[in-house]
């Protein structure tokens, strides 16, 4: 079974959190497997630290939302400013007391930087190869 992912490009800016869907992205790409953090949050945080690609990724326009995502990822950038990830598990389910159902909503699972997203997916091995990969010691 395939864990799909959208990765979404958005703009830091004053007011807009990292922990909300942001009303304006500026690029959205599909990732049809290994979506889940362990596998595409590290390859992007890889991707940011160490500037090496990512393979499979399908370029969507901005307005697409597939039905059957498990994750969406927030790339937020801007010039001379970290760049800072968010990564939301989308459509968990709970249960509303009030209106007697099951509400779905995306729930916000991490905000930080690479380093951290390293920390708190990768493993130990994942992690001393970062350590010895880039300038930052974590």
């Amino acid at each position: 079974m395939s864990t799909r992912a959208q990765i979404r490009f958005a703009t830091r800016e004053p007011g807009v959190s990292f922990n909300e869907h942001p009303e304006q992205i500026h690029a959205q790409f599909y990732k049809h497997s290994d979506g889940y953090p362990e596998g595409l949050g590290l390859d992007i945080a890889d991707s940011i630290m160490n500037n090496v690609g990512i393979t499979n990724w399908e370029i969507e326009p901005l307005t697409h939302k597939h039905g059957d995502l498990e994750y969406i990822y927030y790339i937020w950038q801007y010039p001379g400013k970290e760049t800072w990830i968010s990564i939301f598990h989308v459509g968990l389910g709970e249960w509303c007391g009030k209106c007697k159902r099951y509400v779905e909503e995306d729930k916000c699972i991490f905000v930080g930087l690479p380093t951290e997203l390293i920390k708190k997916y990768g493993s130990q091995e994942d992690e001393s190869y970062y350590k010895q990969n880039t300038n930052n010691d974590g």
